[in-house]
């Protein structure tokens, strides 16, 4: 009995998230690039855009890694479930 892993997402959604996450950053670096302040405070806001995003990255890779391994455990136990099922016989006498 082997199923086959069905998508959780869409690609509407999948392009929704991408888009998403486009208009958001480069709105946050054009607002930044043209904040009345000093290339120091720029710079000092830009460095700080790259590690926040860098670390939403991290922190979904994780968290997707962490889920996966989960899912490998199910299917190892939901394996071992099933041959015991198919190798159970309720019917057959023991020590006879």
């Amino acid at each position: 009995m082997t199923s086959t892993v069905q998508p959780r997402t869409t690609s509407a959604y999948y392009l929704q998230a991408i888009l998403s996450f486009a208009l958001s950053t480069g709105g946050l670096a054009v607002g930044i690039a043209y904040l009345p302040v000093s290339s120091w405070m720029r710079a000092f806001l830009a460095v700080g855009l790259l590690y926040a995003l860098t670390s939403a990255f991290t922190l979904a890779k994780v968290i997707r890694d962490r889920q996966e391994a989960g899912e490998i455990v199910t299917r190892v136990d939901q394996a071992r479930l099933e041959k015991l099922l198919a190798e159970h016989d309720p019917f057959r006498a023991e020590g006879l």
